[in-house]
Formats: structure tokens, sequence, C-alpha cells
């Protein structure tokens, strides 16, 4: 059985930097104050690295990348 990975935001934690969304726009918009919208499908092979480097540059740690 394949592991699934899912994208997550704490929108308590996330301070609208929208650093994320210029990493991952395939999974990432942002609302109209610059806060992160997370896509929840899952992350499949050919985007998980640029997943993993959006979670990485996150100044507030608010994104993760979880197994489902």
């Amino acid at each position: 059985m394949a592991l699934t990975r899912r994208l997550r935001v704490d929108p308590i934690a996330c301070d609208g930097h929208g650093m994320c969304a210029q990493l991952l726009p395939e999974r990432i918009t942002l609302d109209d104050w610059g806060y992160a919208i997370v896509d929840p499908a899952p992350i499949g092979r050919d985007l998980a690295a640029h997943a993993r480097r959006a979670v990485n540059a996150c100044p507030v740690l608010a994104l993760r990348l979880e197994a489902s």
C-alpha cells in the first residue's frame, strides 16, 4: 500500500507571508488577505519535492506535509 501525503496549514500559525503559494501554486492559493488555502488532494510524486520545499520555507512553520 502506497503512503499518501497531504498538505495541511495551521490557520492560527499562518501569518500570510505567501511564500508557500509561490513555491507550490499547483496546490496552494492565497485568500484576499494573503493567507494560504491548501488543496486537500493528495500530493503525488511529481509534486512531493515542491511540497517539501514549501513546507521547509514557511517562516512560521504553519505548513505541514502529513501522511494520510
